[in-house]
């Protein structure tokens, strides 16, 4: 219901006694409309508790908090990308067909896996999340040749991106929910620090 309107824009209702009131619109827009939920969220209702934490709940929180990294009181993000640092610098010695593989297995178990941690937590995003970021850095890294020089230039290339979030990567953010909006703002991420990283190899060999 949203009121009848006057002239001078002022919505009325009738009352439980039938007399004409001013029109109160319940939570949501202007009009009374509820605001839309965001894009694929399965975010409990504002105020539910949150789910019981099984075993496998604190087996899927350990590998979405990044064994423990995301955790940390203290740049979560930052640190929690440290795995995939790890998990690079194990993979690097692949050819690109079983990396991309390895890393596309990686993003899709993200999906279900942030989900459910996110749930768990009671949370839209939570900081401690951090499986995204590994998967991240993955994607960061894409034919880059392993060297100290690269390794610490992909790791901050990603997380400039991750915490800048320009365009369209902070549409995401905010309008993509579940374990979907997790992994997907951050790929996005990766995917312009993966551009920034080969056009900075390109230079150097162009110069």
């Amino acid at each position: 219901m949203t009121g009848i309107p006057a002239d001078d824009g002022t919505r009325w209702t009738l009352d439980a006694a039938g007399l004409l009131v001013p029109f109160a619109p319940p939570a949501g827009d202007a009009d009374g409309r509820a605001a839309p939920p965001a894009i694929g969220s399965l975010d409990p209702a504002p105020g539910a508790p949150r789910a019981t934490i099984t075993r496998r709940d604190r087996a899927i929180l350990f590998l979405a908090q990044g064994f423990g990294t995301g955790r940390l009181p203290k740049a979560p993000g930052t640190f929690g990308t440290l795995p995939g640092v790890l998990l690079y610098l194990l993979l690097a010695g692949l050819p690109l067909a079983p990396y991309l593989a390895v890393t596309a297995a990686l993003l899709l178990i993200g999906i279900p896996l942030c989900g459910r941690a996110a749930r768990s937590l009671g949370e839209k995003d939570p900081p401690s999340v951090v499986w995204d970021e590994i998967v991240g850095y993955l994607i960061t890294m894409i034919a880059i040749a392993p060297s100290w020089p690269a390794v610490v230039a992909g790791f901050a290339a990603f997380r400039l991106f991750d915490i800048w979030k320009p365009w369209p990567i902070g549409w995401i953010d905010r309008r993509v929910g579940g374990g979907l909006g997790i992994m997907l703002d951050d790929v996005v991420a990766a995917l312009m620090a993966l551009g920034l990283m080969h056009l900075g190899l390109a230079l150097v060999d162009w110069i």
